[in-house]
């Protein structure tokens, strides 16, 4: 019985993530050009109310090149890191996201920043 209940859970997670990249996919290809805001759209995945360690793993996901921090260019293909076919960010949109996280002024968000931007 055991193994039914984990078999259950491990799929009914699945189908959450699934939909949530579906869902997200969906608002990537119905949001126009400089029109993506930060703070609506971690609300709205849902990554304000993860816990810590689920935002370090969203940080790391994003931190392609794995260096410890987001470069202007990773910020650009933000919206790529959770559905494939979104959009890129404009260079508004991505150098408003970097000024708004960048709280120590060196041109990257790091992960303590970007877990700050997240909550924030």
């Amino acid at each position: 019985m055991d193994g039914v209940k984990s078999t259950i859970f491990a799929s009914a997670k699945q189908c959450v993530i699934y939909l949530q990249s579906l869902i997200l996919f969906l608002l990537c290809l119905l949001t126009a050009a400089d029109s993506f805001k930060y703070k609506d759209f971690f609300a709205k995945v849902g990554l304000t109310a993860k816990t810590p360690e689920d935002i370090k793993k969203a940080f790391a996901i994003i931190d392609q090149d794995k260096s410890g921090f987001i470069e202007e260019d990773e910020l650009k293909l933000f919206l790529q890191n959770f559905s494939a076919g979104a959009r890129a960010l404009t260079d508004a949109e991505t150098k408003a996201f970097l000024k708004a996280g960048d709280s120590d002024g060196d041109g990257m968000i790091g992960a303590d920043e970007f877990a700050a931007l997240v909550k924030g």
